[in-house]
């Protein structure tokens, strides 16, 4: 039993570690810098992989991410910012190019759609339920005398 249960977590702890992204960086992108490796590494972890599209370039093995990966050392080593790298790269190919997209007037719909429907539900319920109280908290209407009328003459009918 104990060798079973052995296996199992070994098992498990394989299949998690399985799914941690492999560094994609190949020996000859690094810089002797290490300074300005860390830089690049920072840098590439914000950058999407234009052809994976969910994956950094620096966890990618696709030819685009090491041509991008590799722009972005030579822009450190031309003297650039992280923030000049980074408009270079979103001048070039766009916005897309962000991870983490910006928050601008034509992103807003995209950063701010989900909590506003999430507050605006969470309002509609809670009139709602203020709704259903205050309705089972009303005493009910007295029947008319036309209903009252109609009640004893189906009593009566039985």
């Amino acid at each position: 039993m104990k060798t079973i249960l052995k296996l199992a977590v070994f098992f498990v702890l394989g299949w998690q570690l399985s799914a941690l992204p492999a560094r994609a960086v190949e020996p000859d992108e690094v810089l002797q810098d290490p300074v300005l490796e860390q830089r690049a590494r920072v840098i590439s972890k914000d950058l999407r992989c234009l052809v994976c599209q969910n994956q950094s370039i620096d966890d990618s093995n696709a030819d685009l991410a090491r041509d991008l990966r590799i722009l972005v050392r030579e822009r450190l080593k031309k003297g650039d910012t992280n923030s000049e790298v980074v408009q270079y790269l979103v001048d070039r190919y766009g916005e897309f190019v962000l991870l983490n997209p910006r928050i601008t007037p034509h992103t807003w719909i995209l950063w701010f759609a989900a909590p506003v429907t999430l507050l605006l539900a969470i309002f509609w319920l809670f009139r709602a339920s203020r709704r259903r109280k205050a309705q089972m908290q009303k005493p009910p209407s007295a029947l008319s005398e036309a209903e009252q009328k109609r009640i004893s003459e189906l009593m009566q009918g039985e």
